[in-house]
């Protein structure tokens, strides 16, 4: 620890001494007050300092939510180390380029998501499973192996501006990037959520949004903060979820399309009205939010933006207080709408969203050029487009042309990531994705494309040639086969006009 820094270290230690006895975690069928969350990091910090963790060495883990996740970033913490949460959702060629892009010393892998790693060179990465596993396992060990019981590591000596976690997004040029997130950045994040939600120790957050996803994690850090309790659940059931809103008082959840439907469909079939429920964030479509508010009116539902690169939200409000925006900036941070030059652009005006305060990330892992272009200026420029009215609410209205990311059901997605799968099949010859409404994941991928001469497929074997490379949720759900695309000028593909024909899912 240094003079002036504050880790999640820290805070876990500060929820130990003065709210030992509360709960912190419900998990895996037990409770884990936070006191004893304390010691379940420390001695797996001592296991992981063994296998030869240190300050900067990174540990991934592709798990779903449960204690173990939850450790094992504590430990991390304490040790200086980076977390790299892969997403379960990839395909088995995006897990292995996670992995070869961090190069982890250590891998920690759920027992039925085994295969997703078998392929991948890891080669010397010391493997375990959350499971039982077995010393000369291609499992690996298991990790309950690593939890030492007696002198704890020495917390290391770095600052809050240390990376903490490597997340992954979706990639402009097709492959994605790590983003490295610090301490200090994710509990700005985590304590800002927390004051606007006015989150105490009584709170208790439904965690349904997985770890791997900033969302999750960040929801998670706000309860620590606040010194309230998370329920983990390793998938989403709508059932249950309302079980744990009735039964243990859940007042806190996030939620992506279509899960906060389905959460009041499960009500309306058990005659549940969600009473403990009392914040509900994320992103919806209007008439959800509106049957949200006529079903559940002692609660509120928070609109934000914000990304992964920036640690959490940088603006947010109440759905309610302006409709259709995305807030109001958080404190401590300058958000600004700029034009092609970084110039402020006039209040209603669009322009790029551009961001300066402690929650923006540390930069992409190995892309120096990247990160040169990305904090141009001095500022994180988002590649989104946005607009400021009259009362300072930030209003979202798309993205730039650098960065035309689609979100199916909250997930990121760039075209380009889409279109190099598609071009990878021998009767295709051009392709063109990007995102049209969707009734049901808010936005759908649309592929239009050029068949080979003399080639003939079906749409449905387009489809599924995709998803058998990449996450299937990044898969085309709709495809349009065309004769040709029009071209620009200098002879590229006009991917405006192709959206501009083919917008209509």
């Amino acid at each position: 620890m240094t003079l002036r820094s504050f880790t999640l270290h820290d805070q876990i230690e500060r929820n130990a001494l003065l709210h030992g006895s509360g709960t912190a975690f419900v998990a895996d069928g037990q409770s884990i007050t936070h006191a004893q969350y304390a010691a379940r990091v420390a001695s797996l910090a001592a296991g992981l300092a063994g296998e030869g963790i240190t300050v900067g060495d990174r540990v991934a883990i592709l798990a779903h939510n449960g204690q173990a996740y939850v450790d094992v970033i504590g430990a991390a913490a304490r040790l200086g180390a980076l977390v790299v949460p892969i997403n379960w959702r990839l395909s088995a060629e995006e897990v292995a380029h996670v992995l070869s892009d961090t190069t982890p010393k250590l891998l920690i892998v759920a027992p039925d998501l085994q295969p997703l790693v078998a392929g991948a060179d890891i080669a010397g990465v010391r493997k375990y499973t959350t499971g039982p596993g077995a010393d000369a396992g291609a499992a690996g060990s298991a990790l309950a192996s690593l939890y030492l019981e007696g002198a704890a590591p020495t917390p290391a000596a770095i600052g809050d501006d240390a990376g903490l976690l490597i997340v992954h997004t979706a990639a402009v040029g097709g492959r994605p990037r790590g983003a490295v997130l610090s301490h200090r950045g994710l509990l700005a994040a985590a304590t800002k959520s927390a004051h606007a939600w006015n989150l105490t120790v009584a709170d208790v957050q439904v965690g349904v949004l997985p770890l791997f996803h900033l969302a999750g994690i960040g929801m998670t850090l706000a309860l620590m903060v606040a010194a309230g309790a998370t329920v983990l659940l390793p998938r989403f059931d709508p059932k249950a979820v309302v079980g744990l809103i009735d039964e243990q008082r859940g007042s806190v959840m996030g939620s992506f399309p279509p899960m906060l439907g389905a959460v009041l469909d499960a009500a309306a079939a058990a005659g549940s009205k969600l009473r403990g429920l009392r914040i509900m964030t994320g992103i919806d479509a209007p008439d959800t939010l509106a049957r949200f508010a006529a079903d559940c009116p002692h609660a509120s539902f928070w609109v934000a933006y914000g990304q992964t690169e920036t640690s959490g939200s940088v603006s947010t409000s109440r759905y309610a207080d302006r409709p259709g925006s995305a807030g109001l900036p958080v404190e401590q941070h300058t958000v600004a709408v700029v034009d092609d030059e970084d110039r402020p652009v006039a209040q209603g005006m669009a322009g790029e969203i551009v961001v300066r305060g402690p929650m923006v990330f540390n930069g992409y892992w190995n892309c120096d050029a990247d990160n040169a272009f990305t904090f141009r200026g001095g500022w994180h420029h988002t590649g989104d487009m946005g607009r400021f009215d009259a009362d300072g609410y930030l209003w979202y209205v798309g993205r730039s042309p650098a960065k035309e990311l689609i979100k199916p059901g909250g997930e990121n997605v760039y075209p380009a990531e889409v279109e190099r799968a598609l071009r990878e099949h021998p009767a295709l010859s051009e392709a063109v994705v990007f995102g049209v409404p969707d009734a049901q994941w808010g936005e759908a991928i649309k592929a239009v494309c050029v068949l080979q001469l003399g080639q003939t497929l079906a749409a449905d074997a387009l489809i599924e040639f995709v998803g058998q490379r990449i996450a299937r949720y990044k898969k085309p759900k709709h495809v349009v086969f065309v004769a040709a695309l029009p071209k620009t000028a200098a002879g590229g593909i006009d991917r405006a006009a192709v959206k501009a024909a083919h917008a209509a899912a």
